[in-house]
C-alpha cells in the first residue's frame, strides 16, 4: 500500500528543531523562549526536556501559559498573583493539566519502520503532539557536537495536510458528507456569550487537549447560534495580558478581544499590563504592547462588544451558515453544512489553519455541531482498516 511506504520522517521535512527548556525553568523563561523563537502563534512552543536521549516531558505554548495564569478552577491563586505564577516551574505548569506528548522514532536501520498510520494511532490514543528525532545527517552531526539530539514537532494538522495530498486513496469515503459519516459531534464545549470568560477556562483546557475550540453561543437551550469562538490557537497569538482579559471580560467580549488584528483593543483594558507586570520588571519577559500601553487612553470594557447592523437583540453577532467563512477582523469563523463532503471540510480546515470546522444548519444558521481533526483521522483510519475491494478477473489479467 502507498501509505505503508511513507515514514513519519517524510512529514518532518523542512521542520525546524524544537526549542527546549529543562523542567526546572520558569514559566517566564518559557515565554521569553517562545518570543525568541520568532513570535507567537499555534506553532510557537517549547519542549520541556533535558536535551538528551530521554523522553520529552511536555510541550508548552502560550495557550498553556494563559490557562495556567487563569487557573483551573476559575479562582486560582495564580490569577490573584500572576507575578508569582510566572516564577513557577514548567513542571508545575505541566502538572496543572498540560496535554501529553509522545515521542516516535523515524525510520532507522536498527529500528522498525514507523509509518504514518502509526502517527495517526498515536493521536487517536490521546497524544496531543508527537516529537520526532531529526535524522538529517548535518543536523545529527551538529547535535552530536553539542552533546544533544535534534527533535521536531509533528502535529495533527501535519498529518491531515498529508492526507489531503493523497486524498484519492480514500475514495469513496472522502466524497461522503460529514453527516453520512457520523462525525458531526455535538458542540459540548460551549459557553453563553454573556457568561464570564473565566468560566470557560476548564472548557479551554479540554479544547486544547482535543484540538478543538470553545463555542460562544446565544440562544442556549432553544436554538443555539454562534456568536464567536475562543480557540487555543487564538490564545497562542496573544501576550500574557490576555489572562487579564479572560478575568475581566464576558465570553462574547473576549471573542472581540482575541480576533482583532491590531493591538488597540488590548491597550483599552485599563490596568491590564500593570496587573500582569507587577513586581520586578527585570524578571518579566518583554511584551510588544507594554511599551505603548501607558500612553493609550482607557476605554470602557463594553467597547469590545460586537456592533453592526447584523447584531441580534442580545447584542452579539450571529453567523450566517456560509459554506466557507473566513477568519478576519469581523470575527467570522470557519463553518460548513451537514451535507459538506469530508474532503471539502479537510481542505477548508487546512486552508484556514484550523483544527476543527463548525457545522451550522443551512436554513436558519443554528449550530448543529463540530467536526474535529481527530474525528477526521478516525474516519480515515477506519477506511484503511477495510479490506481492499475485489477486482474483476479481467482487470487483474490486463
Amino acid at each position: 500500500m502507498v501509505l505503508q511506504s511513507h515514514d513519519v520522517s517524510d512529514l518532518c521535512i523542512g521542520k525546524p528543531p524544537v526549542r527546549w527548556l529543562p523542567p526546572s525553568s520558569t514559566v517566564a523563561d518559557a515565554i521569553a523562549e517562545i518570543e525568541a523563537g520568532g513570535g507567537r502563534g499555534p506553532d510557537a512552543a517549547v519542549a520541556v526536556w533535558d536535551g538528551t536521549k530521554g523522553e520529552v516531558d511536555g510541550r508548552v505554548c502560550m495557550a498553556d501559559v494563559h490557562l495556567f495564569l487563569c487557573g483551573g478552577d476559575g479562582e486560582a491563586a495564580s490569577l490573584a498573583s500572576p507575578a508569582a505564577a510566572l516564577q513557577a516551574t514548567l513542571s508545575d505548569l505541566l502538572a496543572a493539566g498540560a496535554p501529553p506528548v509522545r515521542r516516535i522514532e523515524p525510520h532507522a536501520r536498527s529500528r522498525a519502520r514507523h509509518v504514518v498510520v502509526e502517527a495517526v494511532d498515536a493521536f487517536l490514543d490521546g497524544a496531543h503532539c508527537l516529537v520526532v528525532p531529526i535524522r538529517e545527517r548535518w543536523r545529527r552531526a551538529a547535535a552530536a557536537a553539542a552533546g544533544e539530539m535534534c527533535m521536531c514537532w509533528l502535529t495533527v494538522e501535519d498529518v491531515v495536510r498529508f492526507f489531503v495530498g493523497c486524498i484519492g486513496l480514500f475514495a469513496p469515503t472522502a466524497s461522503l458528507s460529514v453527516s453520512q459519516l457520523g462525525i458531526v459531534r455535538e458542540a459540548t464545549l460551549a459557553v453563553a456569550a454573556g457568561d464570564r470568560a473565566l468560566s470557560a477556562v476548564p472548557l479551554l483546557r479540554a479544547a486544547l487537549a482535543t484540538h478543538s475550540s470553545v463555542a460562544v453561543i446565544t440562544g442556549a437551550g432553544i436554538a443555539p447560534r454562534l456568536a464567536g469562538e475562543v480557540s487555543p490557537s487564538a490564545l497562542c497569538s496573544c501576550d500574557v495580558s490576555v489572562a487579564a482579559a479572560i478575568a475581566a471580560l464576558s465570553a462574547g467580549d473576549l471573542t472581540a478581544f482575541l480576533h482583532r488584528s491590531d493591538l488597540r483593543c488590548r491597550r483599552n483594558l485599563p490596568g491590564m499590563v500593570d496587573l500582569l507586570y507587577a513586581g520586578d520588571p527585570s524578571s518579566w519577559p518583554p511584551s510588544p504592547s507594554s511599551s505603548s500601553s501607558s500612553s493609550s487612553s482607557s476605554s470602557s470594557l463594553s467597547s469590545f462588544s460586537s456592533s453592526s447592523e447584523d447584531e441580534a437583540e442580545d447584542g452579539y453577532k450571529h453567523y450566517a451558515p456560509a459554506p466557507c467563512a473566513r477568519r478576519d477582523n469581523n470575527r467570522q469563523i470557519i463553518a460548513c453544512h451537514p451535507g459538506s463532503s469530508l474532503v471539502a471540510v479537510m481542505a477548508q480546515a487546512v486552508a484556514h489553519r484550523v483544527t476543527q470546522v463548525w457545522v451550522v444548519d443551512f436554513d436558519d444558521g443554528e449550530l448543529v455541531g463540530v467536526v474535529r481533526f481527530l474525528d477526521v483521522l478516525w474516519v480515515l483510519r477506519e477506511h484503511l482498516n477495510q479490506p481492499p475491494p475485489d477486482l474483476p478477473i479481467e482487470f487483474l489479467i490486463n
